[in-house]
């Protein structure tokens, strides 16, 4: 009799349990070592990020009548509180100020281990999302396992992909540097939760709470609507009054109004008590932010060649460059389009977020080594339905990794010793551009989509 060598391999994988307990042991040992290492080191382990948050809670703490006040229209009338974007460069939402309030009451690191917790619980969603909507509905994972120990063998291939995430020192390192990425992602993998169970008003809320956290998340609306209206499925056709009575059901409308709701109302409330500094800071700054290093983007460059003057005393060539249009409209035709095309289609919308979340962050104007968390957090629910060898996977690694490291080690160059390397550099981020997209299309042509009994695509 031969031996169950699939039950023997994951009999090897350590629980999910276990395996939480070693990521949180891990965040914890980081973090405790983030503040050795700060108190000895000239280069600190800490992002800089982390101190404009600690600075922008100090200030919502400590309000002072000249120079720290809130400046909304409602502030003045019901209480005194200070403004979080007193401090420079603060430019995200005051409820991110307020999360880390503890770190003035309790401890300073308060704010890395909510980040790391936030870690934790996305390997929760995922380890949950691969048991009830994606293991389940994958047939050819595991031909050799009996009906018996089917189970068995979900948990421990959910326990390893979550493992991809929680064990990712791209994911530990930065959280416990104290970047907010891993609140962002929560808020992500809990809007795709709900969307997956149906809970399409859940799903909404927590989307218009995304969007108002950072506003990429608000291209998720657009599959969310047509994975609605693809429900709807009676066989009448592709004909634009079909589609368009589909577009405008109740549930769409009803989702829709939900999440644009919910971003509205928090962000009035926001701007009720700080007024144009959060207006402006939160969502204005980025439709024209000029980012000319620190940049992936093949766009850096022509910041970079336009960055110096008005826009009066640009020539109509030059202010087109310039403008954030430039790069939006094929972003965002993009990542909405792949929405709208792959949501109505049988692809679940892991693979559709994924894709918009991909062609979203590779056609930004600004583009960072935090941004790839956005689309690698959805990796782990995809692995299950790509059929490709362990060659082109290794490709796909090593093309995705190989770019940035080529890029990088030109950029060190422009950051560090000063080289005049911009046009070198600009070369070096078309290739990751075109490497990417390599990466992205490969990942597409062997993704398999499930097709339940009453879609078709």
């Amino acid at each position: 009799m031969q031996p169950n060598t699939s039950a023997a391999w994951q009999d090897r994988i350590p629980g999910f349990g276990t395996l939480l307990v070693i990521s949180a042991i891990l965040r914890v040992v980081l973090i405790l070592y983030s503040e050795w290492h700060d108190a000895h080191s000239i280069v600190k382990y800490t992002d800089i990020d982390y101190r404009v948050f600690s600075d922008a809670a100090r200030f919502i703490l400590y309000p002072k009548p000249q120079g720290n006040i809130a400046k909304g229209p409602l502030a003045p009338l019901f209480f005194t509180v200070g403004d979080p974007y007193t401090r420079e460069t603060y430019r995200y939402t005051p409820l991110l100020a307020i999360l880390l309030l503890p770190n003035e009451w309790l401890h300073p690191s308060f704010g890395k281990y909510l980040f790391a917790v936030c870690d934790l619980i996305n390997g929760a969603l995922i380890y949950r999302i691969l048991m009830s909507h994606i293991l389940p509905h994958t047939k050819s994972l595991a031909p050799d396992v009996s009906a018996k120990n089917s189970k068995r063998f979900m948990r421990a291939h959910a326990s390893l992909l979550a493992a991809t995430h929680l064990l990712n020192p791209l994911v530990f390192t930065i959280s416990t540097r104290g970047s907010s990425e891993a609140i962002l992602c929560t808020f992500v993998l809990l809007t795709l939760f709900y969307a997956l169970e149906r809970r399409q008003n859940a799903a909404a809320v927590v989307l218009g709470l995304s969007a108002h956290w950072k506003i990429y998340p608000i291209i998720y609306g657009v599959s969310c609507v047509s994975a609605i209206t693809s429900q709807r499925v009676d066989g009448k056709g592709w004909d634009f009054s079909h589609l368009l009575r589909r577009w405008v059901g109740r549930e769409a409308i009803c989702f829709v109004l939900l999440s644009a709701g919910t971003f509205i109302i928090l962000g009035a409330i926001c701007y009720a008590v700080w007024g144009y500094p959060f207006l402006y800071e939160a969502y204005l700054y980025h439709t024209d932010r000029r980012d000319h290093r620190h940049n992936f983007s093949p766009y850096f460059y022509l910041i970079y060649l336009t960055y110096s003057g008005t826009s009066a005393n640009l020539s109509t060539w030059r202010q087109l460059l310039r403008s954030p249009f430039t790069s939006l409209i094929p972003q965002l035709t993009l990542s909405l389009g792949t929405g709208l095309v792959f949501g109505q289609l049988s692809a679940g919308l892991p693979f559709v977020w994924f894709l918009q979340t991909f062609t979203f962050v590779l056609f930004n104007r600004v583009c960072t080594s935090q941004y790839f968390i956005w689309y690698t957090l959805f990796i782990p629910l995809l692995v299950p339905r790509i059929n490709l060898s362990w060659k082109k996977w290794v490709m796909c690694g090593a093309v995705w990794m190989g770019t940035q490291a080529l890029w990088l080690a030109e950029a060190y160059k422009l950051e560090f010793l000063g080289d005049d390397v911009f046009f070198g550099l600009w070369v070096r981020s078309l290739v990751h551009v075109v490497g990417h997209a390599w990466v992205l299309g490969v990942i597409m042509s062997g993704y398999i989509p499930h097709v339940s009994c009453n879609q078709h695509s």
